[in-house]
């Protein structure tokens, strides 16, 4: 079973630049998508069912900005879309699709690096996702919750650690609650099982050349209940080409 997350960074910007030809080639199962910045209205039909593939999604209310996806080639028995709390979901960030032996989420987190008030957003989305992350670690069920968390948890996870210290993203509270959602909670991060100690990265700033300079940050996971996370053999982040900002992770399970 093969299980790709990517942000798009605008879905009809990616597709311009090849995403879906790409996709095509991938023999991926489901694939979870972050940062549609689009609508139902702009969606064509190529975006909305790709060859092959059932689509769902959770349009942001605003026009042009977030909003997530999930790709399936399986019917789901059940879809749901939002969290159920009006204030994140008028912004589009939660999707779960539920099958026979296993569920999968797409989620854009928010990012707090425009300023304090979106930094209080995250914290707030933050305070109320944990709840619900531990409902899903306790309803028995395999889990993978797939997306841009907009947190890089360790060193090991941004080129420039040292200068972000201090910055959204690498703030010490927020790597400590991703600490407490693998050690207490006991979600696992999926890419960092099979590779403990990979310098690899997903985002790159469009500011100077951080992608020529491979100066970036590992922030889009694949965060799995354990019996599930177990059974993951490899695990990828495709570079070859670009379609946003971000880089797909690939991760195939058994």
């Amino acid at each position: 079973m093969r299980i790709i997350s990517v942000n798009l960074n605008g879905i009809r910007s990616a597709s311009s630049k090849g995403f879906y030809e790409w996709l095509a080639q991938q023999d991926a199962d489901v694939i979870c998508l972050q940062e549609l910045k689009a609508q139902a209205a702009d969606m064509t039909e190529h975006m909305l069912t790709p060859l092959g593939y059932h689509g769902y999604f959770h349009y942001a209310e605003k026009k042009g900005y977030s909003g997530v996806g999930i790709y399936c080639r399986e019917l789901p028995k059940n879809v749901i879309v939002g969290l159920g709390i009006e204030q994140f979901d008028a912004e589009g960030r939660y999707l779960c699709a539920d099958f026979a032996d296993y569920s999968v989420v797409s989620l854009y987190l928010p990012s707090g690096s425009s300023g304090e008030e979106r930094q209080g957003v995250k914290f707030s989305f933050m305070e109320a996702f944990l709840p619900h992350l531990r409902e899903l670690r306790a309803s028995g069920r395999e889990v993978i919750v797939c997306g841009d968390w907009n947190i890089a948890h360790k060193e090991i996870d941004l080129k420039n650690w040292r200068g972000n210290k201090k910055n959204s993203g690498f703030l010490p509270e927020e790597r400590a609650w991703l600490t407490q959602l693998f050690d207490e909670v006991g979600f696992v991060d999926v890419f960092r099982r099979v590779h403990p100690e990979l310098e690899a990265y997903t985002w790159w700033s469009n500011r100077g050349q951080a992608w020529a300079k491979n100066v970036g940050w590992r922030i889009d996971y694949q965060i799995a209940t354990p019996a599930i996370a177990g059974r993951a053999t490899s695990a990828s982040i495709y570079k070859e080409q670009r379609f946003s900002d971000h880089a797909p992770l690939i991760i195939d399970y058994l």
